[in-house]
């Protein structure tokens, strides 16, 4: 294979840039996080959340190097070696891992700690591209696809095993990865009506008024259609399923979630209801949101922040500080940074002409979507708090070097987009 000279002329500038913005703006806002007033003490301080989030930084762009180093082929050659460590690793967690904020997902070295989970999520990326991209597959074919669910399968067991529901979900986000290679829309649209299902049962405690609804409906579509016997088996099948699904919410609630993960579905159909209770981490976060008005109360001057209302502010609700102190401009800032990154990213993905890269480009572009929607939304009310960070703000070395590795893989293989990959 033949070697660019030049790399770094052929990295993606703009994607670089977006990264370097989003890294900083995420640095200075856990130093707000942290800021008294009373101590003085600098952004650089080792004893602060920020001096640590440097060091970070700093270990990232040696991380980068490392990337941008490495042959282009060792990616796609060892998509299924690095897919067999991260198992082993995952597997290894509730065994000899150590418990943070109830989740055991980390593995100590000393004072430091790992968690696996974050770099699985760059390596099941690589392992579906590869397998994908290999030759003779068809995206219609029912063995692939079996093959590809338990490709993200086994990692979401693994990490469910170590309570970390949150990111066990978000391998879910590559449903979207196999729709844009040529899977039927049918499993994304059956599970999209399961989770209204779903939240329209909780939402309506009388489900008598469901199921004659869906019986109104059935009568309507079969009146109102041809009178086929198939297309009316289907109709009534999937009617009787629908019904059973809402007959089986309570139970799934009750009897299968666990008491911190009931309370944060009722705190998403109803903060309200215990506000000093379940619903405290939510309402903390829409006060401190809505506080900050158009134009924030101004950098270092959050009260919600300074006084501690808001729990784990420097990881999954660091969101609420950009509300409160730049208020709905600063707001607006992050979310267009976060937006403008993903439509570079999906543009990367499109001018390429190697299935594999296009492929691990789409799956980067659903994990960083998942992210960036679902931990804005818990913290406004939208969607349960699950606890996933928001990539590059959110305080943590695995999470900010497990984001930094999924992107630069990518601008890696993108630097390359005019060779043709040999497998070794």
């Amino acid at each position: 294979m033949k070697r660019e000279d030049n790399i770094s002329g052929s990295l993606d500038w703009p994607t670089i840039g977006l990264y370097l913005a989003l890294v900083l703006l995420g640095w200075i806002n856990i130093y707000a996080v942290v800021y008294d007033e009373g101590v003085h003490q600098p952004i650089f301080s080792f004893t602060l959340n920020s001096g640590r989030q440097l060091v970070f930084i700093v270990a990232s762009f040696f991380i980068i190097m490392g990337i941008v180093i490495l042959d282009l082929r060792f990616y796609e050659t060892f998509a299924y070696v690095l897919y067999g460590l991260i198992l082993v690793l995952l597997f290894l967690v509730p065994i000899i891992g150590k418990e943070v904020g109830g989740n055991k997902a980390w593995i100590g070295i000393g004072s430091f700690g790992v968690q696996p989970s974050e770099f699985a999520k760059f390596v099941v990326a690589l392992a579906v591209a590869k397998y994908i991209s290999s030759v003779g597959f068809r995206m219609d074919n029912l063995r692939n696809q079996a093959i590809l669910f338990g490709i993200i399968g086994l990692p979401m067991a693994l990490i469910l095993l170590q309570k970390d529901t949150g990111t066990a979900l978000v391998f879910t986000s590559f449903i979207f990865v196999f729709f844009r290679e040529g899977m039927s829309p049918f499993l994304m649209i059956v599970g999209i009506c399961a989770a209204a299902i779903f939240i329209l049962t909780l939402l309506i405690p009388n489900q008598l008024y469901l199921h004659g609804g869906i019986i109104i409906l059935l009568v309507l579509l079969i009146g109102f259609g041809k009178k086929k016997f198939k297309r009316i088996a289907i109709l009534t099948v999937g009617a009787i399923i629908i019904m059973g699904v809402i007959e089986s919410v309570d139970y799934v609630v009750t009897d299968v979630l666990k008491p911190h993960q009931q309370n944060r579905v009722k705190a998403l159909i109803n903060p309200d209801a215990d506000p000093l209770g379940f619903g405290w981490n939510v309402t903390q976060s829409k006060i401190a949101i809505g506080s900050g008005g158009f134009f924030g109360k101004g950098f270092l001057k959050g009260t919600q922040t300074k006084f501690d209302f808001v729990p784990e502010q420097s990881t999954d609700f660091i969101f609420c500080t950009i509300g409160e102190e730049h208020g709905w401009v600063g707001s607006l800032v992050v979310v267009v940074l976060f937006v403008a990154l993903l439509l570079r990213i999906i543009f990367i993905a499109e001018r390429q002409k190697n299935r594999f890269t296009r492929v691990y480009a789409y799956s980067i572009a659903s994990i960083f979507f998942f992210h960036f929607a679902v931990n804005i939304g818990m913290t406004v009310g939208l969607f349960p708090v699950i606890g996933i960070p928001l990539p590059f703000f959110s305080y943590g070395g695995s999470s900010l070097w497990g984001f930094t590795i999924l992107l630069f893989i990518l601008l890696k293989l993108d630097a390359h987009r005019g060779q043709v990959l040999q497998r070794i």
